[in-house]
């Protein structure tokens, strides 16, 4: 923050104080301390947010808004771990099948919440839904 401060990149420094103050609302709506994990949710859902938003910008012609969507998106991303390619996640999802013995769909839910912790802030949970899917039907 200090560096964007003195940068005077503005439109970085708004993207941190947006986080910082997720970060806050959650700590005092829910009366918790934020750990790694929450944060890496947390920003995830920030991200998704900004590319939906991004979406519906793009749909109504406002190209200004759209870029402003995806520089806070790229300054969000800066915090969350390097993101994982096909090849290491459809190993992590056999890796999780196996251990837990999953064969049918019914298991879908005990496959997701193995990874989504490994996972999150690392990949789209939504397109390693698809592939465990894949996998079990």
């Amino acid at each position: 923050m200090k560096a964007a401060m003195k940068a005077k990149d503005k439109p970085r420094l708004n993207t941190i104080r947006l986080i910082r103050a997720e970060f806050k609302r959650i700590e005092v709506d829910e009366r918790i301390e934020i750990d790694d994990a929450r944060a890496l949710a947390v920003l995830d859902k920030m991200v998704k947010q900004r590319r939906e938003s991004a979406r519906q910008f793009a749909d109504a012609g406002r190209t200004d808004l759209v870029t402003q969507e995806e520089n806070e998106i790229r300054v969000i991303q800066e915090f969350l771990p390097a993101p994982l390619g096909e090849v290491e996640i459809s190993a992590m999802v056999d890796e999780v099948l196996k251990a837990t013995g999953a064969s049918s769909m019914r298991s879908m839910g005990l496959v997701m919440g193995q990874l989504k912790p490994r996972l999150q802030g690392r990949a789209d949970l939504g397109k390693v839904s698809q592939l465990v899917k894949q996998r079990l039907g």
